[in-house]
């Protein structure tokens, strides 16, 4: 590609952050609706974390593949296929009647954004091929994918408050039809047909692999841990995986050199990655029930009571790429785990209705530790890729933030679910009608609108009790999941940087053979 002047490169920049926000803000901007999209649609618990997961597991399963293919066959034509079809599906989603229907349009809108997301971050590596340059765009990316995570309650808020639940689905069509015209009036052609080249047994063995590993931890709590289908979903994942690993190991030109992960600058970010996204989006599809059924917020309401973890999230992700110049990615990455894990550990040991300032406090933890983790460990994963992989280098990071996205909602959200009916079973609602006791542990506003019909105070004590222990055992994982992996950086993550690091693609070929056997280059 080209060099490009200041200028351009502002406005692929901005383009590509335009095309990404849109994709993140789909993450959550669902969230506010669930409540709605249970009474309008009768929607289960579980229904509502398909809903969520639906998206974000077609989205992780497909990155991989997508990125390969953006590599190939062109960066700037995959965006383009990816934004109009993410366009039309968001309008599809909106046409919904049925929480199946739904469903499958939250699939379709995930293998879009699957396209999307990697071929992005691939542009913003060839746009900006020196590391200092590279370093802050991706900062900038990184501030506005986090933005678009956090401020998509507020978002959704803002619609619901005016119009009904469809909305949060139409809403993102014209943005997405902007970053298509931006897209194609700015964004310069990139790819790499000769060293990148199609991986095609690789691409199937890890799009089943992740997405049968999804699946399998989304329906575990449903079919129980133990069931024969559980335990097959979790052997054929193991299968897969091992496969995967051989075919890329014999391949002269595999999709991703399985060496890599010997580098700790890319493994351990990956890693670091993954579980701040499982802690993000599980406190997102938590905390705006909590507003909503607990503290009896609207939906605006709600949003905007989210929006201080937007807006330190972006300050974070800012500024820990300038901290890293000066402490390196170890102590960033892990103070940013450090906070994620203290956060959530003080809203475990919070009553129900504490004050929103307390809420402040803790969402302001939260914000700056994704921002702190997730910026300077995409930075340090693509420091270690060639150009001519950056779509497929910048799915793997993709495919962590996905995975522990949809993980974060499926583990958490089960533990919350599990926890929840079991103590409403053993509230004054086992003395009801069996279906209406089981319709209330099956959804919280069934649950509430139980307590409200009949007008009784002790049914409403019981919900809100039941679902405040779900809640705080829910958090005490994510504290748990977060201050393991904070130790996990500490160990394993590259210190202080060294001067003038050169892109993977103009070193030397023995030193680029010394980074594959994991030992660290400047």
């Amino acid at each position: 590609m080209p060099a490009l002047t200041p200028r351009r490169r502002a406005l692929v920049l901005a383009t590509v952050c335009l095309a990404a926000f849109a994709i993140n803000l789909d993450t959550t901007i669902v969230n506010v609706a669930l409540p709605d999209l249970s009474r309008e649609l009768g929607a289960t618990t579980r229904d509502l974390q398909w809903v969520v997961d639906g998206y974000n597991l077609a989205f992780a399963a497909l990155v991989l593949a997508a990125g390969s293919l953006g590599d190939r066959f062109g960066r700037r034509p995959a965006l383009l296929l990816g934004l109009a079809g993410f366009a039309a599906t968001s309008a599809l989603g909106s046409a919904a009647g049925s929480p199946a229907a739904l469903v499958a349009a939250r699939f379709a809108m995930g293998a879009c954004a699957a396209i999307i997301f990697p071929t992005t971050l691939s542009i913003i590596t060839n746009t900006f091929p020196d590391r200092r340059s590279r370093a802050k765009a991706v900062g900038v990316w990184g501030a506005v994918t986090g933005l678009g995570v956090a401020v998509g309650p507020v978002v959704g808020g803002l619609l619901l408050a005016h119009f009904g639940w469809p909305s949060v689905f139409l809403a993102l069509v014209p943005v997405a039809l902007v970053a298509l015209a931006a897209t194609w009036a700015w964004v310069p052609e990139s790819s790499e047909p000769a060293a990148a080249r199609l991986d095609l047994p690789g691409l199937a063995a890890s799009s089943a692999a992740i997405g049968i590993l999804v699946y399998t931890i989304i329906e575990a709590p449903n079919r129980g841990w133990g069931a024969p289908a559980t335990v097959a979903g979790f052997a054929a994942t193991a299968v897969l995986t091992a496969a995967f690993v051989r075919i890329e190991r014999s391949r002269a030109h595999p999709m991703i050199d399985m060496t890599l992960f010997r580098t700790p600058a890319f493994s351990a970010a990956s890693g670091s990655v993954t579980l701040a996204f499982f802690a993000l989006f599980g406190f997102i599809f938590l905390v705006t029930q909590y507003f909503q059924f607990i503290r009896g917020y609207g939906t605006l309401s709600t949003g905007v009571r989210i929006l201080p973890v937007a807006l330190t999230i972006a300050v974070g992700s800012l500024g820990g790429v300038a901290l890293v110049a000066r402490l390196g990615t170890r102590a960033v990455v892990t103070t940013g785990l450090v906070l994620l894990g203290v956060s959530f550990a003080w809203i475990a040991a919070s009553p129900a209705f504490m004050s929103y300032e307390r809420i402040v406090g803790q969402m302001v933890l939260i914000g700056l530790g994704l921002g702190l983790t997730t910026a300077p460990a995409t930075e340090s994963i693509l420091s270690v890729l060639p150009p001519a992989k950056a779509g497929v280098g910048s799915a793997v990071n993709d495919a962590t933030r996905e995975a522990g996205g949809t993980l974060g909602v499926a583990v958490l959200g089960s533990v919350f679910t599990s926890l929840y009916a079991s103590r409403l079973a053993e509230t004054a609602f086992a003395g009801l009608p069996p279906h209406t006791a089981a319709a209330a542990e099956d959804s919280v506003a069934s649950a509430l609108g139980t307590a409200a019909g009949l007008g009784r105070a002790d049914l409403l004590t019981a919900v809100q009790s039941s679902f405040m222990d779900a809640f705080h055992l829910a958090c005490l994982v994510a504290a748990g999941v977060c201050l393991i992996g904070a130790v996990a950086a500490r160990l394993a993550l590259p210190g202080r940087p060294t001067a003038g690091p050169t892109p993977a693609a103009a070193r030397p070929a023995e030193q680029r053979t010394a980074v594959r056997a994991g030992q660290r280059q400047p």
